[in-house]
């Protein structure tokens, strides 16, 4: 039963699966089968993908488990963008491909948060990839020293670039621990690129802000609203996100209120 209907609050709407807004995007860092099981038979409605971290399902003897899984639940799943990466430092692009065919992935993501190919590079894999998979396609390093020296205008310039290449979404690094791409290595978020990117003319349903942390979470929601796409959410987040979104946690408390203000 949704508890929410026994009530009569006015909270943030929110749509039920499949929808195309307020994605909530999870990454499995290599939990257990029966947590992972668990979580998705509990919370599942709550959760429109889940990320195979880096080079995680390499190594992981449920994985096909974990994928049937998802299938049962309606939801997403991909493999990611530094598994791409390290396929194409060694030339095996068509490895990868095939690789994502064997496990019947409609989604990749393309990344160059470690290796170093210009975005344009990365576009044309885009484009390449874009004619068999729905691409997701990640802009941001994961070097910290690198994310300091990307400006305002190179993100934005790099957004729409992934765009016109083909990317479905475009996602914005942060990695999983909040600390790189669109973040300062103090975890700080960089409010001037969040700021271009809501300001400018890109659909913002089809961009996603990783958020790791319940901080990061917070402030995309009360800057983008309650139906922000955010990705790189732990496992162990998701009941927490959503009460976020709809006005019931201190946070974004008043949330609704605002809402209906505007």
């Amino acid at each position: 039963m949704n508890n929410l209907l026994l009530t009569e609050l006015t909270l943030p709407s929110r749509d039920l699966k499949p929808r195309s807004k307020g994605l909530t995007l999870l990454i499995d860092n290599g939990i257990s089968l029966n947590q992972f099981k668990d979580t998705i038979t509990s919370h599942g409605h709550l959760v429109d993908f889940v990320k195979f971290g880096w080079g995680t399902s390499l190594v992981s003897v449920d994985l096909q488990k974990k994928m049937e899984c998802l299938l049962e639940a309606n939801i997403h799943y991909f493999f990611g963008g530094t598994l791409f990466e390290k396929f194409l430092s060694q030339n095996k692009v068509e490895q990868f491909y095939q690789y994502c065919k064997s496990y019947y992935c409609n989604y990749v993501e393309i990344s160059n948060g470690t290796i170093d190919i210009t975005n344009t590079e990365k576009a044309s894999f885009i484009k390449d990839f874009s004619k068999d998979f729905l691409v997701l396609s990640e802009v941001g390093s994961k070097d910290v020293d690198k994310s300091e020296t990307l400006c305002t205008s190179e993100w934005i310039e790099y957004i729409y670039e992934d765009f016109e290449a083909g990317s479905t979404k475009v996602i914005t690094e942060a990695r999983e621990s909040g600390t790189s791409g669109i973040c300062q290595r103090n975890g700080e978020i960089r409010d001037d690129i969040v700021e271009q990117i809501v300001s400018s003319d890109l659909d913002l349903n089809n961009m996603i802000f990783e958020a790791p942390t319940k901080k990061m979470q917070t402030h995309f929601i009360k800057k983008v609203g309650p139906n922000v796409n955010v990705g790189n959410i732990p496992f162990t987040d998701i009941i927490s996100l959503e009460t976020l979104r709809l006005g019931l946690r201190s946070d974004t408390f008043y949330l609704a209120e605002q809402e209906e203000k505007i």
